[in-house]
């Protein structure tokens, strides 16, 4: 997702900041504290993070992340290896959940 949606999500956020300031500051102190150097370094949590946006379909959240790990020196092939993996995941969500369907299906 390109520098444009990054600045989209960013007013957008800024401006539900205006109407929920307590809950956005909270949501700020988290992600402080979750995007700090700890037992994973900063980049590894962005590449997570970024996985993560991916398979939940959020074009803001991977701009976020992009440009966060473009800042960080993430490489191309990082990234496309975080698609991957996000690629497995997606699939192996879809296929946990139609086993649970079947499953469910069958108790009644």
């Amino acid at each position: 997702m390109n520098p444009d949606i990054e600045q989209a999500a960013r007013q957008l956020i800024e401006s539900f900041a205006k109407a929920q300031p307590a809950a956005i500051a909270a949501f700020s102190a988290l992600a402080q504290a979750t995007f700090a150097d700890g037992a994973l370094d900063v980049k590894t949590k962005e590449l997570i993070a970024l996985g993560i946006a991916i398979v939940q379909g959020c074009d803001g959240c991977i701009a976020w992340h992009n440009a966060a790990l473009q800042r960080l020196g993430a490489s191309p092939e990082e990234i496309a290896e975080v698609g991957t993996v996000a690629v497995e995941m997606g699939a192996g969500i879809a296929l946990y959940r139609s086993a649970k369907a079947l499953e469910g299906y069958r108790e009644f």
